[in-house]
């Protein structure tokens, strides 16, 4: 008589029990059976077991008498009296310490089950296992879950990382371990897995009863969950496979009750909000990177990247696979750089894979070249060989059908982000049981461990093959409804490049692969299925149509689509593909310089390109003494792809090169150069900030001195150093250098290095614009250092020294310059204290006859009334100066009223001037401005200063923000060109007034600034007044960038 007799198992008794019994020796047995006869070891009332019933009941035939005859606690007392009476104290404390913790049988329970999961995964055959529980895996995953921090918020930590890298892994081996006792048990009381595949598909539940699958048939301490939160931990595994409900479909309470009846998907919604315990540890397992719906619930996650197999990793993998090291190194420099391979590779089954592949490639064709293989060209092969390995009945016709069924399913899973399928979809695309199970025995497929009737690809990569193969066969119809299959490549191709998703990024790679010729009549003449004829059509007018799509402003991602490109080995194609393509912006390191180079030099018609380059490469002429032959032929091929790269920048039509945070060695620097300096370089404007090491910029004196067509550098952002910076400097003497526009701000310069540069200015004929802003030239004694030069003969017209600590004693030098160079028309000064007297020594050179200054930016400079009387004194002089910047100064309202001394002249020229401070949109909302912003001006300026620009004729720009003062008198004053009302509420009566002005022929307005509100009621009458010839545009957010509404710098 067992358990499975009319006596059942109660509270895990059963399972505690019976290993004790059966620890006990022939005698100790019999020892035990004499003491159930003796009724001082029983309690009082209970009835005796019959002798006859005892004398022969083996270990398990005991335990069901135990049970029938003393039921609940009272089979305990018994157990523990009779075992105390035989002298067995060591085994009363341990089943005494098994009867005080409950949780031993949810530990049972959730061991059995977490192994259950790990024997029922189908490793493939081959697989090597790598890993095993180390030293340091312990310290790593105490450090995961117990900081050691106090008085901080209970932990929510993420494991993120592509498919296959070993998330679950070490998800199952926390709960492993707190199981086992070595770890956190400390920390926590209970540890609850939850698999969010398993979960998906459950019937409502309560939450009480969803934490009581783990336990025995007596009920779980939930009172003891309820009174110590801080005590568990969730681990809650492959979040992807849940859906959790929209902001819509959230019709639950936000804190239900622990036993009310709910979906699951909602419980496991308040579970990650910590609306139903707060204080619990939740340990998440998710693909891919932080998705935006697990970010928008959960409070202050701590993200751990989980990286999978390292390069070290898969060698030895390679190696042990192969049992060769020379071979194991070449296959890893190959998968390292074909950059899918290359990610797919931290999975160890897509090690595995590559292993099986090349093995069946290599006894298929005993002569192939690895290194002229694509990933694209190892999966077809792969595929290839199953019919030859397969039964016989394989080779049908009719596998052709299976063969697309299989196909669309892959492609039906990428689409709705799954990678695990249930009976249900397998029938639905017809798949027929004898390919399954082929399929599985070729571990092409595999069962899921926790799911008994659902199936996975065996990498994530074979669904993505398949799927892309999915959309090169002949057929109309799409994988998802709704669409046709045309309409649906045109769709993934658009997710793919501007979506970060990988596999989206892979399975595009393998569209494009799949497009190969020979690739195509192998897929043909192997699996027996027709290629669609119209594929390369569709292909074609997608990338005709990219210019004009609006997808290369929308972060498009140009590295995935010039590897899908590289993929196909089409260079013909690719040339037609690229040849209108106006703009690139790449981030490269070693690995992509094959693939960029390649596409690069088939794009004849691009203008426009930004590479961050990291190719800090090892160089021949240092390594010499110690290059292996293989080193050696590295560094020269990634030398000449560079060098193809580099190439374009002479044979096409590049004018616009940036390469701001790129990391080059002296001889990538060189090489660049060299073809920089091509007389049949086009290039005209060049950006390289935040440069390294910063020490080769001074390669680029030979481009200076030798491209007569740039005209536009930025090194700002560079700490350049007295050495690099004065040989640049040199450079602008050189009669061959055509500069300009230069840019060096943030640039580390001082007062002393800035003087070289103001020297060769006084002989440069060509640099009309520098900005030298946020470099520190205080104490700069700029009398002494810029009198000696001779600067008539300089011809910069625009200057900014924003943000350069400059002081009221510096503006006197700085009004010489304004004196001396005849040319200047533009000078920002914004953010120095320069203060009034400052201010003073400026207005002194605004009065001299000879001063051509147009634009004057002093914002910031701390000016209050009486610089303002010096200013109204100069603008009354200067016939030159139109734009004047006065932002975020205390001038108020005396300021405003000497400035509009000024302004109600009709000999002012003022044209455009500025007191509105640019606040960010949050501070806007949040304050309630009444005065012309940040200059302390009141309601009694702003009418004064109204009333003037009313009658002022000269204004054409004028920004006055949120001023409902200004804004109700000047939407009627007819000389302005650009007016920004953003801000102000004029509401319907005060925008129909304005539009009545705006109607006249008098108008002269061309641009305008409203609210979207604003905008909304006068969209049609602009519509109307645009078919009459009108000019006008209506911006609903002003852009501070454009050059008609901001200042020039």
């Amino acid at each position: 008589m067992g358990p499975s007799g009319h006596v059942a198992p109660v509270d895990g008794i059963w399972e505690k029990l019976l290993p004790h019994l059966r620890g006990l020796d022939r005698y100790q047995l019999e020892e035990f059976k004499l003491g159930l006869q003796c009724p001082e070891l029983l309690p009082k009332s209970a009835q005796k077991i019959p002798w006859a019933n005892l004398k022969a009941a083996s270990p398990t035939d005991l335990l069901a008498l135990l049970m029938e005859y003393f039921p609940g606690g009272q089979l305990w007392d018994v157990t523990l009296q009779i075992f105390e009476n035989m002298g067995l104290t060591s085994l009363c404390e341990e089943l005494t310490a098994e009867r005080s913790d409950p949780r031993r049988a949810c530990r049972e329970r959730l061991k059995a089950r977490i192994l259950a999961m790990w024997d029922n995964i189908p490793w493939p055959e081959g697989h090597i296992y790598l890993r095993h529980v180390t030293e340091q895996e312990h310290e790593d995953l105490t450090r995961l879950l117990c900081p050691g921090r106090t008085g901080v918020q209970p932990c929510t930590i993420v494991l993120h990382g592509a498919a296959g890298v070993g998330k679950t892994t070490l998800a199952r081996k926390v709960v492993m371990h707190w199981v086992e006792g070595s770890l956190f048990q400390d920390s926590f009381s209970y540890v609850f897995y939850l698999s969010c595949h398993q979960l998906k598909d459950t019937e409502d539940t309560t939450f009480a009863d969803l934490l009581s699958r783990d336990w025995p048939a007596s009920q779980a301490p939930v009172g003891y969950f309820m009174n110590h939160p801080e005590k568990l931990l969730f681990v809650i595994d492959g979040f992807e496979e849940m859906t959790m409900p929209s902001d819509g479909d959230d019709n639950g309470p936000s804190c239900p009750d622990w036993y009310q009846q709910l979906p699951v998907a909602q419980i496991m919604l308040c579970l990650l909000k910590k609306d139903l315990v707060p204080a619990a540890t939740l340990l998440i397992t998710t693909r891919d990177g932080p998705s935006e719906d697990l970010r928008k619930v959960l409070q202050n996650p701590r993200w751990i990247w989980i990286p999978g197999f390292t390069e070290a990793d898969q060698e030895e993998y390679f190696f042990r696979y192969f049992g060769d090291q020379h071979e194991a190194s070449d296959i890893s420099w190959w998968i390292r750089e074909n950059d899918s391979l290359c990610h797919s590779c931290a999975a160890p089954l897509a090690c595995w894979t590559v292993c099986t592949c090349l093995k069946r490639l290599r006894t298929r064709c005993p002569t192939f070249q690895l290194s002229a293989q694509t990933a694209t060209g190892l999966y077809t092969y792969f595929f290839s060989s199953l019919l030859e390995v397969a039964e016989a009945g394989w080779s049908k016709p009719s596998w052709s059908q299976q063969w697309r069924a299989l196909c669309a399913l892959a492609a039906s899973g990428m689409w709705s982000s799954r990678s695990t399928f249930s009976r249900e979809d397998v029938e639905r695309w017809h798949l027929q049981a004898p390919q399954m199970d082929g399929l599985l025995r070729l571990n092409v497929l595999q069962k899921v461990s926790d799911c008994e009737d659902c199936i996975t690809f065996t990498h994530q990569s074979f669904q993505a093959f398949l799927g892309a193969m999915f959309y090169v066969l002949r057929g109309q119809e799409g994988a998802v409804g709704g669409l046709s299959k045309r309409e649906e490549i045109r769709v993934l191709l658009n997710n793919a490049f501007v979506g970060a998703n990988i596999y989206w990024h892979q399975m595009a790679l393998f569209f494009f692969g799949l497009l190969n010729r020979h690739l195509a009549k192998e897929v043909e003449a192997t699996l027996h299925c027709e290629m669609s004829r119209g594929i390369m059509d569709t292909l074609l007018k997608w990338v005709e149509e990219l210019p004009t799509s609006g997808l290369l402003s929308c972060s498009f991602e140009f590295l995935p689509f010039f590897q899908c490109l590289y993929e196909m080995q089409e260079e013909t194609l690719v040339k037609q593909m690229l040849s209108q393509l106006p703009e690139a912006d790449l981030n490269l390191g070693d690995l992509q310089l094959r693939v960029t180079s390649f596409c690069l030099k088939q794009c004849q018609r691009l203008s426009e390109l930004r590479l961050s380059v990291n190719c800090l490469a090892p160089q021949t002429e240092s390594t010499s003494g110690w290059a292996t032959p293989g080193t050696t032929r590295l560094v020269h091929s990634k030398v000449h792809q560079w060098q193809d790269i580099c190439s374009v920048f002479h044979n096409g039509h590049l004018s616009k090169l940036d390469l701001s945070n790129s990391k080059l060695s002296a001889t990538f620097m060189k090489k660049l150069c060299y073809k920089l300096r091509n007389p049949r370089c086009k290039l005209q404007k060049l950006t390289c900030r935040s440069m390294t090491p910063v020490r080769v910029l001074r390669e680029l004196v030979q481009v200076l001195h030798g491209n007569r067509r740039l005209t536009h550098l930025n090194l700002s952002s560079n700490s350049l150093g007295a050495a690099v910076s004065t040989m640049i400097f040199r450079t602008l003497r050189h009669s061959a250098c055509h500069l300009k526009y230069l840019w060096l701000e943030s640039c580390g310069l001082t007062a002393t290095t800035c003087y070289p540069l103001f020297v060769e200015l006084s002989w440069n004929c060509s640099l009309h614009f520098l900005s030298l802003g946020d470099n520190d030239l205080s104490g700069m004694e700029v009398t002494n250092r810029w009198k000696p030069c001779d600067m008539s003969r300089c011809a910069l017209k625009e200057l900014s020294l924003e943000k350069c600590n400059l002081s009221a004693a510096s503006s006197e030098g700085l009004a010489m310059t304004l004196t001396g160079t005849q040319r200047m028309s533009q000078l920002c000064l914004g953010f120095n204290q320069l203060r009034d007297d400052g201010v003073r020594w400026l207005c002194a050179s605004l009065h001299q006859p000879d001063c051509a200054l147009e634009r004057l930016v002093l914002c910031g400079c701390q000016l209050s009334a009486p610089g303002c009387r010096d200013l109204s004194d100069a603008l009354l002089q200067n016939e030159s100066l139109t734009h004047l910047d006065l932002r975020k100064n205390t001038l108020g309202d005396e300021g405003v009223r000497l400035l509009c001394q000024a302004l109600s002249r009709p000999d002012c020229r003022l044209q455009s001037l500025e007191l509105i401070g640019r606040l960010p949109d949050l501070v806007m909302n949040s304050c309630h401005i009444r005065s012309v912003s940040d200059c302390s001006v009141t309601a009694k300026g702003c009418r004064e200063l109204a009333d003037v620009l009313w009658h002022n004729r000269s204004m054409k720009v004028l920004d006055i923000g949120r001023n409902q003062h200004l804004a109700s008198v000047l939407g009627s004053q007819e000389s302005l060109v650009n007016l920004n009302l953003i801000g102000n509420d004029l509401g319907p009566e005060g925008v129909n007034a304005l539009w009545e002005f705006l109607e006249k022929p008098a108008c002269k307005l061309q641009k305008l600034g409203l609210e979207k509100d604003l905008y909304d009621i006068v969209k049609e009458k602009l519509k109307a007044l645009q078919d009459k010839g009108c000019f006008l545009r209506i911006l609903c957010k002003w852009d501070f960038n454009d050059f008609e509404e901001t200042w020039w710098w």
